[in-house]
């Protein structure tokens, strides 16, 4: 088994990497959901404290675990969410429009799920290809008819998707800067994979979200990296690669798209530069902004520890909804276990029965809801608190109330849920 590593350097830029300016204890990994037969063992932990690089502007975790402690076999179905589905069929038009995809094409989109997405570019005529090392979610695109390759995209790859498909006209990764260590060596990859006038489109994490809404819940052991345009654009100039585009999307609960290209023939778009100028503005380049996370941090988990246990003490019973990565990193952030909340709810059936990582609550089907209806439930699967309180509408006529944990801890009727928390 390898050991978990501790990163002195930075991994965008190799300089020497300063003290975390947030640390969360000891965690365990977010989706290592635990079989209840099992619970008795000790449970994998590692560190998980955050540090900022002045010079190339990255925010990295310090501790990078061992990829064998990180499921190979990923408990995540996007296409489970209605949500997810119409934001796929939309992106496949977008990308199909903007660079003029067609039957020639090629599509190659790493970390690819459940082949999803690709399945839409399929039925628009694009060839596509999908790389993902989680054997189960590979499995899944193929029942879909979508070619997936179970393995890591990275430089020795390419000789095999040379001959495989040639030149990609563009790369599509969803959280996959977030998730590699090796960050270079993958957007050295996608310049090497790219043919000429070839583009990637990235979401990832950003972290002037993380910061002005105090999103500490994104970060977990699978996210290494929470990005800054600043600091993508660095990073891609180290690969040969443009920033040509950029654009702030409100998935899960902020993210960037951004768009790189393989010697672009074309200036960076407008955004590009008044993105990057908003960035030095909101002070996202210096250490103070993220010296301040922590205070914050510390606040809020008071306040929503604080809350769930005066519940508690009033005789009321809590359950929640969602089972997450983001959930549950902040279970575990704050200390929450069984003792708060009794039982959580999720769509996925491959979840239903397990525990949730580190607070071992157990994961039932939504009908739980209205089997045992408790007084509150805690929505941690906050991008969809609407879709929530539509699908649960009985549990909320019968009483039921809900508790947003974030931004700020609060409970909700169903009539005062936000679009997204």
């Amino acid at each position: 088994m390898a050991r978990l590593r501790k990163k002195t350097l930075c991994g965008g830029c190799r300089n020497h990497l300063p003290a975390p300016f947030l640390d969360l204890g000891e965690s365990p990994v977010a989706s290592s959901y635990i079989d209840p037969a099992a619970s008795a063992k000790e449970e994998f932990r590692a560190p998980l404290a955050v540090s900022f690089c002045p010079s190339c502007y990255v925010v990295q975790l310090t501790h990078i675990v061992p990829r064998d402690q990180i499921s190979s076999s990923r408990l995540y179905s996007p296409s489970l969410s209605e949500k997810y589905l119409r934001h796929a069929r939309k992106l496949a038009d977008e990308l199909c429009d903007r660079f003029r995809l067609g039957s020639q094409s090629t599509v190659v989109e790493v970390a690819g799920n459940d082949g999803y997405l690709l399945q839409c570019l399929q039925q628009r005529g694009v060839r596509v290809l999908g790389i993902d090392p989680s054997k189960n979610i590979g499995e899944a695109a193929r029942q879909r008819g979508i070619s997936m390759w179970t393995c890591l995209f990275e430089l020795e790859l390419l000789p095999e998707l040379q001959r495989a498909v040639g030149k990609v006209d563009l790369i599509i990764g969803n959280n996959a800067l977030a998730h590699v260590p090796k960050i270079n060596a993958l957007l050295s990859a996608v310049h090497g994979a790219l043919g000429k006038g070839g583009h990637a489109v990235f979401d990832l994490p950003y972290v002037g979200d993380l910061l002005e809404r105090n999103q500490y819940n994104r970060i977990f052991h699978e996210h290494v990296y929470y990005y800054s345009l600043s600091a993508v654009k660095r990073l891609a100039e180290r690969s040969c690669l443009d920033v040509v585009d950029v654009s702030h999307q409100g998935e899960h609960g902020g993210t960037l798209r951004v768009s790189l290209g393989k010697y672009a023939s074309a200036p960076p778009s407008a955004a590009v530069e008044a993105m990057l100028r908003s960035e030095r503005a909101a002070g996202l380049l210096t250490d103070e902004a993220y010296a301040r996370l922590r205070n914050a941090v510390e606040k809020h988990k008071a306040e929503f520890t604080g809350l769930l246990r005066r519940l508690r003490a009033a005789g009321k019973t809590i359950a929640a909804y969602g089972a997450h990565g983001r959930g549950n990193a902040l279970l575990n952030a704050c200390g929450i276990d069984k003792t708060l909340i009794d039982f959580t709810v999720d769509r996925s059936e491959q979840k239903q029965g397990l525990l949730l990582p580190g607070s071992h609550i157990p994961i039932l089907a939504p009908a739980a809801l209205l089997q045992y209806q408790p007084d509150y439930a805690v929505v941690l699967q906050a991008s969809l608190v609407t879709r929530i309180a539509e699908q649960q509408a009985e549990y909320v006529r019968r009483g039921g109330k809900f508790i947003l944990p974030v931004p700020s801890p609060r409970v909700v009727r169903s009539n005062e849920l936000p679009e997204a928390a």
